[in-house]
């Protein structure tokens, strides 16, 4: 109760002072801890599934407007609007966007998932892929920003969308430029970051070299207070203290080359690599007594060929093969029970994708586009249980699931789209995607339109009507028949092989005055939603997390982005969203459910100009959410508070940033379930994060930037 009085008072202060800019700090690296804990992996779930996190930044006035509207987007000039804000990156700068919202280092626009292209190039990327690329590029290296609410059909991607356009660095003389960078971090344990870019052109060819390494230890804890009931009317107290550790060392490694063939005619080669260790060990206290030590290893290899003609054709293919070996060795005591053994597992998975796009300019205002798409997949994977004693395999059973399977996933989808301007006022954007999606459980096809219209009824008044859809593909490994342990056997971790993908519909209306004040509201229905749920079984004294289709999920919000401004020192922006949240599932084990809430979310940013000479600036921001539900569980009222000073010198070359998140410590939720038979609370560790990092940049350093790796479905 304190620290929520505490953060009121936080958040009020700053609204008095009318502040704005979230700050430049960084997010720990969640391959630091590949989570074991059960409690872990559904907090990560549900606070993916919640807006909680980061709202969207302000949009900074000019003499020239910030934004201007085309053909079913929002161009946004993204230079200007950082000028005067602490921003380093292009994930920061991605971030000041009106309408982005990041929740958990994940970003969404309008409420919704969001993916991030580059170059008019698709870069779907898992939330730890997207944060690393965007986080290594220089905020300096970015163009423009286009913002789509639901993206037509030729940009290859469903649902809303933002399009980075970089600088070009070729077709001039011979440069070479470059960044180096580090952080450190200081939260319970230390971390730190470390990186290298360096950029070559001349006349047609350019080629690019990346490599980050991130390291460092991880420290949590769970206390969890349960009442479990079973069939035979039995209820059982638990109460479980788990603290879990682990260190991690990452590197991501990009070499890519672009040639100018001819005139407009661009052959473009990219490798993404990545090599993740990590080493964990998890302890369990009170009802249940176990302890777990594991190990895993990520690499990943990604080669992709893009080909682009001056009169509209694309085409290109992408490899991508993934490896990721682990290994487990648990004791653990329940009652009468207890488990003693030790695990392997693998995921291998070889994934081609193919695509040819044409786009004409039909003249008067008119354009057809059209193409094709084709990804095939193979996942190899397996699980298997030793005895740690003899070393020999043990036979499945009730709490033992070996598991060797091999999965064919294929999608097929073809699409048709125009596009026309009615004058200056009036755009309409328009397509239809229709795709086959076949696995050894699915066999279905879907289509999926989407609308776009723009009207700009008198000069600083901007309208864009948008109606989209979308599919979102479960996780390979959630659809295993396979069954884990997650700290001790209290806590089982359930594949579901016959996941379906998820089917999404918006409609969403946003308002733009002057080029700064965003007003937006929307609706959409989501179909088969899907998300890791926890269940205490009524037949035995066991937790079962699995990701569940619910019948829908819907929801219904509105937003408001009003910035403020005091002379040269002082931008500052309130966010205000409010959001109605609705989930039924009729087939939720033996509880099914149909809940309903609404709830509210508030932040001030805010960022002052101490000094341009030296050029010193702070940021400080406060954000509170009030209570949420997901699925069965109840999300209480949370908040931060977060600070942080950037000083540039020797000539704009060097950054120095200092940062302090989550000042109160009172960021964190600990969510709770008291729904039917089902009883559960768990509180989680909450730590505030101190950290520095210093930026320098050479050659004037411009980093052309590469094709990412769709890692969004792995382990």
């Amino acid at each position: 109760m304190k620290r929520i009085l505490l953060l009121s008072i936080a958040c009020c202060a700053l609204s008095v002072a009318l502040s704005a800019q979230e700050k430049t700090g960084s997010t720990t690296s969640s391959d630091d801890d590949r989570i074991l804990s059960a409690d872990s992996l559904i907090t990560a779930d549900a606070r993916l599934d919640s807006l909680y996190q980061t709202l969207p930044e302000v949009m900074v006035t000019g003499e020239r407007p910030i934004v201007k509207a085309a053909q079913g987007k929002l161009v946004y000039d993204l230079p200007r609007l950082i000028q005067n804000l602490p921003v380093d990156n292009a994930y920061d700068a991605v971030k000041e966007l009106p309408g982005v919202i990041e929740m958990d280092g994940n970003l969404q626009l309008a409420g919704q998932s969001v993916t991030v292209i580059l170059d008019g190039k698709v870069t779907t990327l898992s939330a730890d892929q997207l944060n690393a690329l965007l986080r290594s590029i220089p905020a300096s290296r970015i163009e423009n920003a286009e913002v789509m609410y639901n993206a037509p059909a030729r940009y290859q991607v469903r649902g809303a969308l933002i399009n980075i356009t970089l600088k070009q660095s070729t077709g001039g003389p011979s440069t070479l430029q470059g960044e180096v960078y580090g952080k450190y971090r200081q939260s319970h344990n230390e971390g730190f970051e470390e990186r290298a870019s360096l950029v070559y052109s001349k006349n047609k060819f350019s080629t690019d070299f990346l490599y980050s390494h991130s390291h460092g230890r991880g420290y949590s804890t769970t206390d969890k207070e349960a009442l479990h009931s079973l069939a035979d009317g039995s209820v059982h107290p638990m109460t479980i203290d788990e603290v879990h550790q682990g260190r991690s060392h990452t590197h991501n490694f990009r070499v890519g080359a672009d040639y100018n063939i001819a005139k407009d005619h661009q052959l473009s080669f990219v490798y993404n690599g990545k090599y993740v260790t990590s080493h964990n060990n998890t302890s369990i206290a009170g009802t249940q007594v176990s302890t777990t030590r594991s190990n895993s290893t990520d690499w990943l290899h990604n080669g992709r060929l893009d080909y682009r003609t001056p009169f509209g054709l694309k085409a290109g293919a992408e490899l991508t093969y993934y490896r990721s070996p682990s290994d487990q060795l648990l004791h653990s005591h329940l009652q009468d029970k207890e488990l003693d053994f030790y695990t392997e597992d693998c995921q291998r998975i070889n994934r081609w994708k193919f695509f040819l796009a044409q786009e004409h300019d039909l003249g008067q205002g008119w354009g057809l586009n059209y193409g094709a798409i084709y990804t095939t997949s193979v996942d190899n994977s397996y699980q298997y249980y030793y005895d740690p004693a003899t070393g020999g395999q043990l036979e499945s059973s009730g709490s033992i699931s070996n598991m060797k399977s091999r999965r064919r996933e294929q999608t097929l989808n073809f699409y048709a789209g125009f596009n026309k301007s009615f004058g200056d006022k009036l755009s309409l954007d328009a397509s239809l995607a229709v795709e086959h999606y076949k696995t050894v459980v699915w066999n279905q096809w879907d289509w999926y339109p989407t609308i776009n219209l723009n009207y700009n009824p008198a000069p600083g008044h901007m309208l864009q009507l948008a109606l989209s859809s979308d599919k979102d593909y479960p996780d390979y490994w959630a659809v295993q028949d396979a069954i884990s342990y997650i700290g001790g056997e209290y806590s089982e971790l359930h594949g579901n092989p016959f996941l379906k993908p998820a089917q999404d519909y918006q409609l969403q209306l946003t308002y733009i005055l002057k080029s700064k004040y965003i007003f937006s509201a929307w609706f959409n229905h989501t179909k088969d939603y899907s998300v890791q749920t926890l269940y205490q079984s009524s037949e035995r004294l066991v937790e079962i997390y699995k990701e569940l289709n619910f019948d829908y999920k819907q929801q219904a919000g509105i937003q408001a982005s009003i910035p403020f401004k005091v002379k040269n020192w002082l931008n500052s922006r309130l966010t205000l969203i409010g959001l109605w949240h609705h989930e039924k599932d009729k087939d939720f084990w033996d509880t099914p459910f149909d809940r309903k809430q609404c709830y509210g979310i508030a932040q001030m940013n805010n960022t002052f100009t101490l000094s341009t000479k030296p050029d010193l600036k702070l940021t400080l921001t406060g954000f509170v959410h009030s209570k949420a539900i997901q699925g069965i569980y109840d999300l209480p009222t949370s908040g931060n508070v977060n600070v942080a000073l950037r000083y540039g010198f020797a000539k704009n070359k060097a950054i120095l940033n200092l940062y302090c998140n989550d000042i109160f410590e009172t960021g964190q939720i600990s969510p709770r379930i008291r729904f039917k038979t089902q009883n559960v609370t768990n509180h989680y560790s909450c730590f505030r994060e101190f950290g520095v990092s210093l930026t320098y940049k050479f050659g004037g350093y411009k980093e052309k930037q590469r094709e990412a790796v769709d890692t969004s479905r792995f382990k």
